[in-house]
């Protein structure tokens, strides 16, 4: 008997946990079952689906909890704990996760479109093919997470940390990143282009095959990073740090591509390699014939 008495204390607090969080959410139209108990935290067997639309669940203990196929838009889940939760192809369009704990949550495929996570610890997240366009996360955490694939267009990073996350195939288009961290992260073949990425740091990261077209890095440090056939035609990094030209030889460019002073860009074009420094001199105008007296001789 002290076995079942023990696990009847930890449901106790869960069950009334989830009991707050309906009354909170009286609109609640999903499931929430209790299935296939084991010997852990009586959060990680709480399922969570159909509707909740502008459900209020700030501050409440959803850790594990599994949302499938659920909606969600416009839910407010402030402070919410929801470490190691699956949040997997459900839709929390328009919703605030503000300083929630979200460490080793699951957000395969899920829409977070105009969602706020400002100052959330997603660390170790798994979030790949999520949507994630034009959401707040400024001052988040992202470190170490798997993000291929994610969708950030017009997204707020402002000192956001994607330190060591592995983000191939990313759109990080038009995205404004002042400040963000991406140290050792894996941006291979991913799309930054438009974004403003000024004082972001790329120490020691992968830029293989991405496009950086149009983007600004003023201050941005790029020492030890991978810049292998990444396109730069059209950025500003006449004042990133760290770069070289052995980093800057890998890349291409165009006439539009501004580097810091001494280095030097590959045209992306095709055909043979062109060395761009500066922008050509126009020819000078040519010189005007000189102008002749014609003498006409009359016949007398």
């Amino acid at each position: 008997m002290k076995r079942p008495l023990v696990l009847l204390r930890r449901l106790a607090p869960a069950a009334a946990a989830l009991t707050g969080a309906l009354v909170a959410a009286p609109a609640f139209a999903g499931v929430v079952s209790l299935s296939q108990m084991q010997d852990r935290d009586v959060a990680r067997m709480v399922s969570l689906g159909g509707s909740c639309n502008r459900c209020e669940l700030s501050g409440r203990d959803l850790s594990g909890a599994t949302f499938t196929g659920a909606s969600f838009t416009n839910a407010t889940l402030v402070g919410a704990t929801l470490r190691g939760a699956e949040l997997i192809g459900s839709n929390f369009a328009g919703s605030d996760f503000s300083r929630a704990d979200m460490r080793g949550v699951e957000m395969v495929g899920a829409n977070f479109q105009g969602s706020t996570f400002a100052s959330a610890n997603l660390t170790g997240a798994e979030a790949t093919g999520a949507n994630l366009i034009q959401t707040n996360l400024q001052d988040a955490n992202l470190s170490s997470a798997e993000l291929n694939g994610v969708n950030f267009n017009r997204a707020v990073l402002v000192r956001t940390r994607f330190n060591s996350s592995e983000m191939f195939g990313a759109t990080l288009a038009n995205v404004r990143a002042t400040g963000a961290d991406f140290t050792s992260a894996e941006i291979n073949a991913s799309n930054l282009s438009n974004g403003v990425f000024d004082r972001a740091s790329f120490r020691e990261a992968s830029l293989d095959s991405a496009r950086l077209t149009g983007a600004s890095f003023d201050g941005a440090n790029f020492s030890g990073a991978s810049m292998r056939r990444t396109d730069i035609r059209g950025a500003d990094l006449s004042n990133a740090r760290g770069l070289t030209q052995d980093q800057v030889h890998d890349a291409c460019g165009d006439g539009a591509t501004r580097l810091p002073n001494g280095l030097t860009v590959r045209s992306c074009g095709g055909g043979g390699i062109r060395v761009i420094r500066t922008p050509p001199t126009p020819p000078a105008p040519p010189v005007p014939p000189r102008q002749r007296n014609l003498v006409v001789a009359s016949g007398h």
